[in-house]
């Protein structure tokens, strides 16, 4: 039998390989943009064509290569980084594999021009499918340029699992952030379709977080800064009453390189512990530097993932640092006793008169007196406001009792809802989240969160299939400046949000900033930027857990954000407007998240209450 094993082909096992390291165009920019860091370069330049489909461009002013190292690159392992085993534990570089450039010019078309300083001709070298078609002497300014065109031309098959530009442009977004906020020291531009995207000069951490993120970063963030023999920690954690749903802004850096770690992200979280509602995640940019020797980076193709000699202590250590700049900018909480002005004390002047204190008198007042007291206009108020609360049943009025025809419709889970004696004719509100009112069979508790968010998905899945909507116009615009990503993402949803009676557009004079001249009729809301901003956060958390259709998830991210939140007083007119609406419905019983939104408690279980308390209660057996 004849052997059948084999090596593979250059070409082919450089293919393989880019299925690990260049997954996406952003992995490729993220590549290129290492590399220039390693070069030295003090100003890089990313230019980008059809989210990096069609070109990638990387110019860097670095010290740039010779004309046999510019060949040498694209070899499999070749590295200027890596000379024995022991400087693996000791890298301080981005890249080091030698892996990055063979692997993209496995799946791209290539063009390379590079020039050292000191020579007076640079290299260009062309690459197709990780074959040389060209390499002579070319006139280039001193530094490399990477031009990578028709990513994965080779590969057709892994170029349709690519997503759509705007999905593709959020990727190479995120790791562009990631690389400019390591090393605010260099000045960093990119521009994508013709269109400046960023232009970032050289700066401070923060000065850069502001540049990258926008202005109203510049208020919510609190410095870290931790410093020990083995390691230091240093950056900035946002406020708190500026959490989102989903993890947004959280970045880790390890010795200036981005890295992921759930059980640092852990120690962030712990240490703001109680500060927090459920499932909000704060802000955080941390930089921990430490002795290469004691961290492992070679364990992921990406270089993303960093182990640690001792994980408990990077845990502690990184807790106790946040929780110590939390408190000390007064962020935990404290006890704040109301204090009395008459107790203040302004110590006086020496050449301040001193006064005999004085008693003020009423020589007509009679202890033993009495005077018949008229209510006051505010008992007045509060009678009134009792009568209201609960009206003569005898009275005959009919304007809480909603729509027989409604009550059949919607609730199915008590048939004799429709019965005309068990109509709803009164509403009561508990704890100001829960909607009380008698049926026939028994009391009907319904979730004022639930039913509201209920009825305004409906509603605005029905306008978003009319594509009607009425708008009301805001008297100045308001001006909305976002992170690129969520622009971005909010470019994708403004045809759709416009539907809904918004009126967004774009602010040509600058990036990521848009006008919003109009908002849907009815909206009560009066801070509209922490509306847009909290549709953006929804329909992330939806997207990335629900994976729900683009119609769907703005919908329900609008539902989420406009509805009637528990803790809210209602009047007797709105809790009836809830309730009609809710039976008008078609799944008027289930919240959209899959919870209950009515509830019914028999009769005979009120009835018998205290039958039930009693057996279960062992004491009160004889």
């Amino acid at each position: 039998m004849s052997d059948i094993i084999r090596l593979l082909p250059d070409s082919v096992a450089n293919q393989i390989a880019a299925g690990e390291v260049i997954q996406r165009p952003a992995s490729a920019v993220k590549e290129l943009l290492e590399n220039a860091i390693d070069a030295g370069a003090q100003h890089i330049d990313l230019v980008i064509k059809d989210a990096g489909k069609t070109l990638i461009q990387v110019t860097d002013n670095g010290c740039g290569m010779s004309e046999t190292d510019a060949r040498m690159a694209f070899e499999r392992h070749a590295t200027s980084k890596i000379n024995s085993v022991n400087d693996l534990f000791s890298i301080r570089t981005m890249g080091f594999r030698g892996e990055a450039l063979a692997s993209i010019a496995a799946i791209a078309q290539i063009e390379l021009k590079t020039k050292k300083v000191e020579d007076e001709l640079g290299t260009c070298i062309i690459i197709e499918g990780s074959e040389v078609k060209s390499q002579e002497f070319c006139q280039c300014q001193s530094g490399t340029t990477f031009m990578v065109k028709n990513l994965f031309f080779i590969v057709p098959a892994r170029r349709k699992f690519l997503k759509s530009n705007t999905v593709e442009l959020r990727h190479i977004l995120e790791e562009f952030q990631r690389v400019s906020l390591a090393h605010a020291n260099i000045s960093f531009s990119m521009f994508n379709d013709g269109k400046a995207i960023f232009q970032l000069r050289p700066c401070s951490l923060k000065e850069r977080i502001v540049a990258i993120f926008g202005q109203n970063f510049n208020k919510r963030l609190i410095p870290v800064e931790q410093e020990m023999e083995s390691m230091s920690i240093t950056g900035f954690v946002g406020k708190p009453e500026f959490a989102k749903r989903v993890r947004g802004e959280q970045y880790f850096f390890v010795n200036k390189r981005f890295m992921k770690h759930a059980y640092l992200n852990h120690a962030v979280d712990n240490a703001f512990d109680q500060l927090l509602p459920e499932k909000s995640y704060p802000a955080y940019f941390i930089f921990i530097d430490i002795n290469p020797e004691e961290i492992d980076i070679n364990i992921h193709p990406t270089k993303t993932e960093i182990k640690f000699q001792d994980e408990k202590v990077m845990y502690s250590v990184l807790r106790s640092a946040v929780k110590a700049s939390l408190g000390k900018f007064s962020i935990t909480p404290s006890l704040d006793f109301s204090k009395d002005p008459t107790l203040d004390f302004t110590m006086p002047s020496k050449d301040t008169p001193i006064r005999q204190p004085s008693l003020k008198l009423d020589p007509n007042y009679n202890p033993f007196g009495y005077a018949k007291k008229e209510p006051s206009m505010r008992e007045t108020s509060n009678l009134q406001n009792w009568e209201n609360l609960y009206p003569d049943r005898n009275t005959g009025d009919e304007e809480f009792q909603p729509a027989k025809i409604v009550v059949e419709q919607a609730l199915q889970v008590k048939a004799d809802l429709g019965n005309e004696d068990s109509t709803p004719d009164n509403f009561f509100q508990l704890h100001h989240s829960f909607i009380l009112t008698q049926v026939k069979s028994g009391l009907m508790v319904i979730d004022q969160q639930n039913a509201h968010e209920r009825i305004l998905y409906e509603r605005y899945l029905n306008l978003l299939g009319n594509r009607k909507a009425l708008s009301q116009q805001e008297l100045f615009p308001v001006k909305i400046s976002l992170p690129p990503a969520e622009a971005e993402l909010l470019h994708d949803l403004i045809d759709e949000l416009n539907l809904l009676g918004f009126h967004i557009e774009p602010d040509t004079s600058k990036s990521f900033q848009f006008r919003v001249n109009g908002t849907p009729s009815g909206l009560k809301q009066t801070d509209i930027v922490g509306l847009i901003e909290g549709i953006i956060d929804n329909y992330k958390t939806n997207m990335l857990e629900l994976n729900l259709d683009k119609r769907y998830n703005i919908a329900r991210s609008l539902a989420k954000n406009l509805s009637i939140k528990r803790g809210k007083k209602l009047q007797q007119l709105e809790m009836k407007s809830i309730l009609e609406s809710l039976f008008a419905c078609q799944v008027p019983d289930i919240s959209i998240d899959g919870q209950a939104v009515i509830r019914i408690i028999p009769l005979d279980r009120l009835l018998n209450f205290d039958m039930d308390q009693s057996e279960q209660n062992p004491n009160n057996r004889s």
